[in-house]
């Protein structure tokens, strides 16, 4: 059986090429954090006892009988803090995303089309993080966002945009893949979704489509050409950044239980259960296949992902 191989410059010509399109595209389909939502628009004020806001059965918290028995008022109220929450730790990791990209960009030489790209990426991250906090404002809930640990290590991932960028966009994918999977089921599902929230999240995922498919290729570009020392390094630290990431987009703060005071036994039942693992694993199954492909998943490194409850067969 023969193997075809792809010729190094065909492959710059394709990166090219690719970095070019998206460039083109943020030019032709961008958006504007206020220009574009009508966040003045009666139909999109914000009460907090709006049913739409109620978490649903496929929720795993919605989904149990802990929550079914609150008053309505309160199951939408905690529904709308879950999405504000996500929304805060949204605009924190943007904000860590976007110094990091800046990073990216200042070793990056003359001409080059990935400073552009950057350049294009860090200001629609700027927008969704002015329309996150617009959002949050417009709750008047007090939201925290991300837990302390985080933010202490934020300048450690920054600096990998500049010292080793091909484990900066595997930060980028954890952050943004398991989001991404979340709105574009919620788009599909059908219910009934108010009209804010929908605004946002069709800008969301239009916008980070670009941004996921640019890691992802640069991704397949770079890891071939670490050598084995960093490489090895990459396989170990991948599942475990994916796998903090993912918890901080896919479980509430703990802010949120605290403030309503969900028994432990019901965060059990919730987050604890064969059915939200696959969840989270649906949510990482691009950036895992892609991982896999790359040669970062070994036997050592694959210990490490199901120590971190992300790895599946499937």
């Amino acid at each position: 059986m023969s193997i075809t191989t792809t010729a190094p410059e065909e492959l710059s010509d394709n990166w090219t090429e690719l970095v070019g399109r998206l460039n083109r595209q943020s030019v032709d389909k961008h958006f504007d954090a206020y220009a574009d939502v009508a966040w003045d628009d009666p139909e999109f004020a914000i009460d907090p006892a709006d049913p739409r806001w109620e978490l649903t059965d496929t929720d795993p918290l919605g989904a149990t009988d802990w929550y079914k028995a609150l008053p309505q008022a309160t199951r939408a109220e905690i529904g709308l803090e879950r999405i504000a929450s996500n929304m805060k730790t949204g605009l924190q990791f943007e904000s860590i995303l976007q110094r990091g990209l800046l990073e990216y960009a200042a070793k990056l030489p003359n001409h080059s089309p990935e400073f552009r790209y950057a350049y294009h990426e860090v200001i629609e991250e700027g927008h969704h993080s002015m329309m996150f906090q617009e959002f949050v404002n417009r709750s008047g809930l007090e939201i925290k966002g991300m837990p302390g640990f985080i933010n202490i290590l934020a300048r450690r991932v920054v600096l990998l945009g500049r010292r080793f960028p091909a484990m900066f966009f595997i930060f980028v994918l954890g952050g943004e893949d398991p989001i991404d999977y979340v709105q574009r089921e919620t788009l599909r599902s059908g219910r009934e979704l108010h009209p804010l929230l929908e605004r946002i999240m069709r800008i969301h995922v239009t916008e980070e489509a670009r941004h996921l498919s640019f890691a992802r290729h640069y991704l397949k570009r770079e890891v071939p050409k670490l050598n084995p020392l960093k490489k090895f390094a990459m396989s170990i630290q991948t599942p475990i950044t994916l796998g903090v990431m993912a918890g901080l987009m896919l479980q509430p703060p703990r802010s949120l239980i605290k403030r309503y005071g969900i028994p432990k036994s019901v965060i059990k039942q919730a987050y604890g259960n064969p059915e939200f693992r696959a969840e989270g694993h649906k949510s990482l199954r691009k950036v895992r296949q892609l991982c896999v492909d790359l040669g970062l998943v070994t036997p050592v490194s694959k210990r490490v992902w199901k120590l971190m409850g992300i790895w599946s067969e499937a």
